[in-house]
């Protein structure tokens, strides 16, 4: 009996062991199953919004890159294309004083544009007309003449026949035998289209700028509103002539793609960018066999959009996370009995919490993540994540600024005559809506004020441009020095300035139109060769009602403008004696 009792109790314990050591192996293994899962899919989960995150905001960035190098030469573009000398050799291309005078004035902003070149086609000839930044054809800017017959000038023909705007072309021209990407603005005089005006990019400089930055896993490139490719790091999927090309022909985005439905897919993401529901839009698609993140963002401004293909797993390296993942083993291996337990409170719960924070950084709370102290895998990979949301965030904030300081300068450029430095047309029309609203409030009417040079063609005839530029400037600082709060001094037109005056009266009006006058007389203009020259101006005055429109109001100053005109120039008339022609001069001035 002793015997058996004894061989029993030596059985129990190895018949223990074993289901110990099964049930341990088998917890383990329904523990380690899953948690590799969940290890697999947070990684996978963190990777992907990791990478959509990065996406956004490189288009972003691609974006801002693609705005900065063209909409300085856009917006010059299109102020060369409102020239009034332009528009009137337009008109009167046989006239050679006005052609004189529109290529003299193509002459004064070639030397602004980036590439130093211009050209101009002149609808009723179809004469083409180029200079570069060499001057090479300053005795010869005539350079051929389009032709309807002429398959190569059909990108002339096409894009007059959208009507207006500025467009893009990546072209290279076979008279003129330069690559670029051309910026082609359409002149306007009214409905009526008079011609195309314009300068070009280097299409080399351009990519080496904004498209070939040397960045892991990240191929940036533009494409036009039919996926044609316009600028690429390799030029031989550059779509050149894209405008004069048949569809079919066409080196397009949807080319790149492996499958149908990804086509659909990027030119539906096209057109939501386009609609500006969305800023940016991106998703996972199969080129050359390779699964990448395609992100899409919209040029309005250049009718653009800028495409940017990464490779999640070349920027994210997952075997940053192996270390994790084999220490992750080693906790499990040691757990025993309480593996479970432990396993979801010192593993899961946390994870969970990353988790979470993953989704905080998706949705773009940044400083809401948390940080685990503790000195483990987990802990480890929490501050790392930390350390890189906070990486993003600042990289996501310093981005914004740019993107914000950039649309700052953009806007002040829109709104500001380049020349003088204050407002234009479009700026004062603003200035004057906000203007009308606080005279609203205060319940007293603004007063406008027209003034024009006396007799400025002839000083642009006999001095030329840069003397009468000189001469514009003289005035514009001796008008903003009468200025007071509210005033606001614009440039109505070449040698035309406006003024709007905060809470004006009549009184008020012939007291500032009498120091204008006065400033104007006082000091003739230094011109470049030193000689001085004697500047009068004439002004136009009248009260702008609450109710009053812009263009009405402009055009009662403007007829006591003229009635100034009629009465000796070196004057000032208000509105309402217009019609009288009683000029309220001071003493005239020779000249």
């Amino acid at each position: 009996m002793p015997l058996r009792s004894a061989a029993a109790a030596m059985r129990l314990p190895k018949g223990l062991r074993g289901r110990v050591l099964a049930w341990t192996l088998a917890i383990r293994v329904a523990i380690a199953v899953p948690a590799a899962g969940v290890f697999i899919w947070l990684v996978d989960s963190s990777v992907v919004k990791l990478g959509t995150l990065f996406a956004e905001k490189q288009i972003l960035f691609d974006r801002y890159r693609g705005l900065e190098s063209l909409m300085r030469e856009v917006s010059l573009a299109e102020t060369v294309a409102r020239s009034p000398a332009i528009l009137d050799w337009a008109r009167d291309e046989a006239d050679p004083v006005k052609a004189q005078r529109g290529l003299a004035e193509l002459e004064h902003y070639r030397l602004s544009f980036k590439d130093r070149s211009y050209f101009v086609v002149l609808d009723g000839s179809g004469n083409y007309y180029f200079n570069d930044k060499a001057n090479t054809y300053e005795n010869d800017r005539l350079r051929y003449t389009l032709s309807r017959d002429n398959p190569r000038d059909g990108w002339y023909f096409k894009t007059i026949a959208q009507g207006s705007g500025c467009h893009l072309n990546v072209d290279h021209d076979d008279n003129i035998k330069v690559t670029k990407v051309w910026i082609n603005c359409i002149i306007r005089d009214g409905d009526r289209a008079l011609g195309i005006i314009g300068t070009g990019v280097d299409l080399s400089q351009f990519i080496r700028e904004v498209v070939d930055i040397p960045q892991t896993g990240v191929h940036s490139m533009f494409v036009d509103r039919n996926g044609a490719v316009q600028a690429h790091r390799d030029p031989k999927l550059v779509d050149f002539h894209s405008l004069t090309k048949d569809s079919k022909a066409k080196k397009t985005i949807f080319l790149q793609l492996d499958h149908e439905r990804d086509r659909h897919a990027l030119a539906e993401m096209m057109q939501q960018v386009a609609s500006g529901s969305a800023l940016v839009s991106s998703r996972f698609m199969q080129i050359d066999g390779h699964r990448a993140l395609v992100g899409v963002g919209y040029l309005d401004r250049l009718g653009w959009f800028n495409v940017t293909i990464m490779d999640v797993e070349a920027i994210i390296d997952r075997r940053l996370f192996l270390p994790i993942a084999l220490l992750l083993a080693a906790m499990l291996v040691a757990a025993a009995a309480l593996m479970t337990l432990a396993f979801q409170r010192r593993v899961l719960d946390r994870l969970a919490r990353v988790e979470a924070d993953v989704q905080k950084v998706q949705s773009g709370h940044f400083d809401e993540v948390t940080s685990d102290a503790a000195d483990d895998e987990i802990g480890r990979l929490s501050r790392a994540f930390r350390g890189m949301a906070s990486a993003v965030r600042d990289n996501t904030d310093r981005l914004e600024e740019m993107v914000r300081d950039r649309t700052r300068d953009l806007e002040r450029l829109a709104h500001l005559d380049p020349l003088t430095g204050i407002f234009n047309r479009r700026g004062f029309e603003h200035a004057f809506d906000r203007g009308q609203s606080r005279a609203r409030r205060a319940a007293a009417p603004m007063g406008l004020l027209l003034v024009d040079i006396d007799r400025f063609k002839p000083i642009n005839d006999s001095h030329g441009h840069h003397d009468g530029d000189r001469v514009i400037i003289a005035v514009v600082e001796r008008l903003t020095r009468l200025l007071r709060g509210y005033d606001v001094c614009a440039r109505w037109g070449g040698d035309e300035f406006i003024l709007l005056l905060d809470a004006g009266d009549r009184a008020s009006l012939s007291a500032v139109a009498t120091k204008i006058c006065a400033a104007m007389r006082a000091q003739p203009v230094t011109l470049a060769d030193g000689s001085l020259l004697p500047v009068t101006v004439s002004i136009g005055a009248s009260l702008v009602r609450e109710e009053q429109s812009l263009a009405d109001a402009v055009g009662q100053a403007d007829r006591a403008l003229y009635a100034a005109k009629q009465g000796g120039r070196d004057t000032f008339v208000l509105d309402d004696d217009a019609w009288r022609d009683e000029p309220h001069a001071a003493p005239p001035v020779s000249g």
